[in-house]
């Protein structure tokens, strides 16, 4: 579903990514950690299609992500790491126009199910600038899964959802992967991230410095956090 071969990134003298490989399987909710800086948002930006990288190849869903970068927009769903639908729409007049992008089917159905699923029925006419940021995030979470894709990329994706919403949120995402879809997040929660995740990747300083399972990155330490912290000598 996803695939990148020896992906670097410069911008001018600093290297943002370092020859990184990486696989993702169908149906896998995959992780990608790392301090601030390390090239997580970098990494999702190229295989989004919306960076394009110095050197090296990426293909998701057989797409080539540097040759065809709209068409592979129009095939995934994007979470952003900043939430930010445009300030001049209301919250329906975003979904509506995410759907009519997308060209989907039924559209009032699956707006009224994702404002259902979000408790969002009293924000509908809210332009997005007058919108909170946890409000915003389940806005964003919604459009990424409005045409129903079968991969998605997450970064940052509980951020600024409560409680209640993050674990409304991992159910779902679990559900989702259980179906066959397939997920590539970049987050700083490890605790979440070791309840749902099949495998993770460690980034430091542009390059891959541990991947695999949860319990192999996991390894002798009493969680993921732990391990983490180890691997990039914190």
């Amino acid at each position: 579903m996803i695939e990148a071969s020896h992906l670097t990134k410069r911008f001018g003298s600093v290297e943002a990514l370092r020859g990184v490989d990486v696989s993702v399987d169908r149906g896998e909710f995959f992780g990608l950690f790392g301090p601030n800086g390390a090239g997580k948002t970098t990494m999702l930006r190229i295989l989004t299609g919306q960076l394009r990288p110095t050197e090296g190849r990426a293909r998701v869903l057989e797409v080539d992500v540097v040759s065809e970068p709209l068409r592979v927009k129009s095939v995934i769903g994007i979470v952003p790491e900043v939430e930010s639908p445009p300030s001049y729409l209301t919250a329906s007049e975003y979904l509506y126009f995410v759907g009519h992008v997308r060209k989907v089917d039924g559209i009032e159905g699956r707006i009224d199910r994702w404002f259902r699923f979000f408790d969002l029925e009293g924000s509908r006419g809210i332009l997005c600038k007058d919108l909170s940021k946890g409000t915003r995030q389940k806005l964003m979470l919604a459009a990424a899964f409005l045409h129903e894709p079968a991969v998605v990329f997450l970064d940052e994706p509980f951020i600024n959802l409560d409680p209640i919403y993050q674990r409304k949120l991992k159910d779902f995402l679990l559900e989702y992967v259980g179906h066959g879809g397939t997920v590539f997040m970049a987050s700083h929660l490890l605790d979440i991230a070791e309840k749902v995740c099949d495998r993770v990747a460690v980034i430091q300083d542009g390059a891959i410095v541990a991947t695999g399972s949860v319990d192999e990155v996991r390894g002798s330490e009493s969680d993921l956090e732990a391990a983490f912290l180890r691997i990039v000598g914190a």
